[in-house]
């Protein structure tokens, strides 16, 4: 039997991967992901309309010229808020009844390391990942190589994460 600072020590291990705590247990069909797919589709086309993905906008924001995307990303805080509020107060379970768990997580200096450096690289580029494939999606061929770039770092950061500070 594990004692509760093995158990602590592993949770805190496991918080940095978020899938290993609210990984489902279900197995599913093959086609059972074709529902992310769209509903994929349907973000980049949200993204597209709303100007999201827009290089100018990015620029606009980052400039302090324009309250668009100030906008949109205060609604989707605010929207998301709202949600764990909602979950947390009636204890809302999965579609397949599964319990929905908010783990807290202990503030680090490598989160404002990374936070920095993602601010950069969405200044220089004008994307983040989520708009980065509506954009390559929308004909924006350049923006190719920006996501190579960010599949690039990911994979770097995932191999060299136990050396990075946490």
């Amino acid at each position: 039997m594990q004692s509760s600072n093995d158990n602590t020590a592993e949770l805190e291990a496991r918080s940095l991967d978020t899938i290993c705590i609210n990984e489902s247990h279900l197995q599913h069909k093959w086609y059972y992901n074709f529902k992310y797919l769209i509903v994929g589709v349907l973000f980049g086309i949200g993204l597209v309309k709303a100007e999201v993905i827009s290089w100018f906008r990015i620029q606009e924001m980052f400039r302090l010229q324009s309250f668009h995307m100030y906008g949109i990303i205060g609604s989707a805080v605010v929207t998301g808020i709202i949600s764990v509020w909602l979950i947390r107060r009636f204890g809302i379970k999965t579609i397949y009844g599964e319990p929905i768990t908010f783990t807290p997580k202990k503030f680090n200096k490598g989160q404002v390391y990374g936070g920095l450096l993602f601010g950069l690289g969405w200044a220089l580029t004008g994307a983040c990942p989520g708009p980065l494939f509506a954009q390559v999606g929308t004909g924006v061929t350049v923006v190719a190589v920006v996501l190579a770039s960010a599949v690039a770092g990911t994979w770097m950061y995932g191999r060299f994460r136990d050396s990075l500070p946490h």
